[in-house]
């Protein structure tokens, strides 16, 4: 494998640099990396692995682009509302770097799905939002020995580490378990600084070029800690858990992150039965005034004030965007409501 005349014009700042060359940019070419998620995260280190020559690249994400999205995901613009992330992520990366091969799966990451995905790339790229999906990433990646780059992002604070790269520690040994529903809210439901994600996205992006080319200290056993509002780092270490064993792919890791503890139901299956059930809408007036499917709106964070309003006369079925919050909700409800029936719209909206 060589560089092409109109590559080697593309590369040209990454070709005089002693450390990357010819030689660490044939290794760019030849890397196979699959990035989790198109979002926050994904936006940068998909922007900017592109720019780099990374020859070939997976996108996994099934959700559309939101509204909401564009304040922090510079990759979409108003006229993608509704539309694929992937592959809209896809069009506009190709007019980066036309020499790039992309791979879009417009479908969420599983446990039925990843271990045959991981196999099939060199690196693996968290921009996940959930810890379901960052503990099925990090055990399947052991499990295909495959190097895991991953961040974080909370209001105005993110951290970034890399896992599994040369029998280095795991996510697990940093997050043995993981937190209670209740104490991990996401994006929606305290907000993010925009900019925020682009930083982080390109630390991430950063580690895996060094992988790569085989330059630089990776970021093993250490975890990167930034404030965006005072600039604050640190690097913390943390050892490799050597009692922890990952040989197998949990069974449901919706339950293990306490996620699916109460009964759910498809939007399919209360269509079908709509009259049986009272609905709760627990999403921001926003996303109401956007779209709603009827019932009771109470936002998540009125709940505590305004649980009494909540008509208990049928089995309620308590939705949000994608069912996370809704799932804190019926937690939060079923010690308050201790006579009320509740189910989880499954994946939301």
């Amino acid at each position: 494998m060589s560089l092409t005349i109109e590559e080697r014009k593309q590369y040209s700042r990454h070709l005089i640099l002693n450390e990357i060359g010819e030689v660490g940019q044939l290794k760019l070419k030849q890397a196979k990396v699959l990035v989790i998620g198109a979002g926050g995260l994904g936006c940068p280190v998909l922007q900017y692995l592109t720019a780099a020559g990374v020859g070939t690249i997976g996108i996994i994400d099934h959700d559309v682009v939101d509204q909401s999205n564009l304040q922090r995901q510079i990759l979409y613009t108003i006229d993608d509302i509704g539309f694929s992330k992937a592959e809209t992520a896809v069009k506009r990366l190709s007019q980066l770097n036309p020499f790039v091969l992309f791979n879009t799966y417009n479908e969420a990451l599983t446990r039925k799905n990843a271990i045959a995905l991981f196999t099939n790339y060199d690196i693996i790229i968290d921009g996940s939002d959930n810890f379901s999906t960052r503990y099925l990433t990090n055990d399947a990646a052991v499990i295909t020995n495959k190097p895991l780059v991953y961040g974080a992002i909370f209001k105005f604070e993110g951290q970034v580490s890399v896992f599994n790269y040369l029998g280095s520690a795991t996510y697990r040994c940093l997050y043995p378990t993981p937190p209670k529903p209740e104490t991990s809210p996401n994006c929606s439901e305290i907000g993010v600084l925009g900019v925020l994600p682009g930083i982080i996205g390109n630390l991430q992006a950063n580690e895996a070029i060094k992988i790569i080319c085989g330059i630089g200290e990776v970021l093993t056993n250490k975890l990167l800690l930034f404030d965006a509002l005072s600039l604050n780092q640190q690097i913390l270490g943390f050892e490799k858990d050597k009692a922890s064993e990952i040989i197998a792919l949990e069974k449901d890791y919706d339950f293990f992150c306490g996620m699916t503890s109460t009964k759910e139901i498809t939007l399919d299956e209360l269509n079908k039965n709509k009259t049986n059930y009272n609905l709760l809408d627990v999403r921001e007036v926003s996303e109401r005034e956007e779209y709603h499917i009827g019932g009771q709106h109470i936002p998540l964070g009125q709940l505590s004030k305004r649980f009494q309003e909540i008509d208990i006369s049928l089995p309620i079925v308590v939705y949000c965007k994608s069912g996370k919050r809704s799932n804190n909700a019926i937690s939060y409800l079923k010690e308050q409501l201790d006579k009320a029936i509740f189910y989880n719209l499954k994946e939301g909206l």
